[in-house]
């Protein structure tokens, strides 16, 4: 029911043309995606930036950030009163309208030049009355803004009313004060971080590949999405069945231990057949082990060493790396 609309970073500063640059962003370079997800986090509808995009020809064209909006919100099903909600680049109020003819409701920070022939009290002269809240109200429209932080609302189905009071910290006096927070306020707070949250959870365990290929740390993105959406439906069915914090935080530290276990097991073994190892009769009988040079390269046979030389024991058949600061040749045949 409820649903964000916001902008998201993948890092990349490789060469391509649809690498932008947003200086107030965390990760400064890379590609830019609009996303549509619930207050949960999980996503349900994306686009990559492109720069100039067609509009299809069944939605009105209401501007850049609005038609983005109202494309990404072709999946939400009409008219149910789904909620959305977006930041002060997106809202105006045409949009706040089309999306209140589809029966879609709809919230968002608004920037007072896309306002037309509304005149706000300043914050200046709010300030000087001592008023907290300024209401406006026309064709169902309705605009609160607050001078605590200075934030002017526009939504088609909340208002201000009714205010409630919130502890907020007071940095003159030092101390935690009562402020009054408006209904659209608080629903606002509540439901506006989805996509951050998608974000934040992305970034922890983000898949990092070095490539020259620019759809690489897209599709590698993608996954990490994938990856995070079923962890959010994992921790949402074992809530909703009744399961223990501490059961959900077992059933994934347990799996992690295993896939960790079996790593190390196979960590020295490969795809394909393998080289045997001779027994340690043949290995350590210090004679006639001759070193000769292969044709094609082998993963050395001691278990410390990663390396793949060329250098081989004619005897035991097997690739093992000499060099002046490693003789395995010498450890496989004395140890």
């Amino acid at each position: 029911e409820k649903l964000a609309v916001d902008e998201q970073m993948v890092p990349f500063k490789g060469k391509n043309r649809l690498k932008q640059y947003l200086p107030g962003k965390p990760k400064k370079w890379g590609y830019k995606i609009f996303i549509l997800a619930g207050s949960d986090g999980v996503p349900h509808n994306f686009e990559v930036y492109k720069g100039k995009a067609v509009q299809p020809v069944d939605l009105q064209d209401i501007g850049v950030s609005g038609n983005i909006v109202l494309r990404l919100s072709q999946r939400v099903p009409t008219p149910l009163n789904y909620k959305i909600f977006f930041d002060n680049w997106f809202t105006s109020v045409s949009l706040i309208k089309t999306l209140a003819q589809q029966g879609i409701h709809c919230t968002g920070t608004v920037r007072s030049n896309r306002l037309p022939g509304v005149n706000l009290i300043s914050e200046a002269e709010l300030k000087r009355t001592g008023q907290d809240i300024r209401c406006w109200k026309r064709n169902h429209l309705v605009c609160s803004e607050v001078t605590v932080t200075s934030v002017s609302l526009l939504s088609n189905y909340i208002g201000a009313h009714p205010v409630t009071e919130v502890d907020r910290w007071d940095g003159k006096n030092k101390k935690m004060i009562k402020v009054p927070c408006p209904a659209v306020v608080r629903e606002y707070n509540k439901n506006m971080g989805g996509v951050d949250l998608l974000d934040s959870l992305t970034a922890l365990y983000r898949t990092k590949i070095r490539s020259k290929k620019w759809y690489h740390r897209l599709m590698l993105h993608i996954i990490d999405m994938i990856t995070v959406t079923a962890w959010l439906f994992y921790k949402r069915d074992s809530n909703n069945t009744g399961m223990k914090k501490e059961e959900q935080i077992q059933v994934v530290y347990c799996r992690k231990l295993v896939s960790t276990v079996a790593e190390e097991y196979n960590k020295k073994r490969r795809r394909g057949p393998t080289t045997p190892i001779p027994v340690p009769d043949v290995h350590l009988d210090a004679t006639a082990h001759w070193m000769v040079m292969d044709k094609k390269k082998g993963r050395c046979k001691v278990l410390e060493c990663k390396g793949t030389p060329k250098a081989k024991c004619q005897k035991c058949g097997v690739h093992l790396f000499f060099t002046s600061t490693s003789n395995c040749f010498m450890r496989f045949h004395t140890e």
